[in-house]
């Protein structure tokens, strides 16, 4: 499998989140998946919050604008960052979605050529190599 077949599969998946919700909240949410207009609590809820990112979306692109921010994915393999290395150039990872760093990358690696994480979303990475960049993710 191509990395961008793998880049494509891991986008169509997603984060799991807890939410907790008063008894008020959640028989209401109920009642309208029970009337129909919803398949499920997961339905209300995404689609809630979609809407709201709906309406907040001129705030969210000024402040990707602002704060440089790579809207969408960025993945970063061994190649990318063997080539960083070799022009003695360091990453400063800022992305507002899904940062990958592959699974090839070696800690030794990593550490030579990441100055900094910043991810708005998530950041998809062996266990390795989050606990060796600790430190560098804000």
């Amino acid at each position: 499998m191509t990395t961008q077949q793998e880049l494509r599969l891991k986008t169509s998946e997603s984060e799991k989140i807890t939410i907790n919700l008063g008894p008020i909240d959640l028989g209401q949410i109920d009642l309208l998946v029970q009337e129909g207009f919803y398949a499920n609590r997961t339905d209300l809820i995404r689609t809630a919050i979609r809407n709201q990112l709906a309406q907040h979306a001129d705030v969210v692109k000024q402040t990707v604008a602002r704060k440089s921010l790579v809207l969408g994915m960025q993945h970063y393999t061994r190649q990318d960052l063997e080539q960083l290395q070799a022009a003695g150039e360091r990453l400063r990872i800022h992305v507002l979605g899904l940062a990958s760093i592959a699974n090839d990358v070696s800690v030794e690696l990593a550490l030579a050529t990441i100055e900094s994480i910043f991810v708005l979303g998530a950041l998809h990475a062996s266990a390795v190599l989050k606990t060796a960049l600790a430190g560098r993710i804000h």
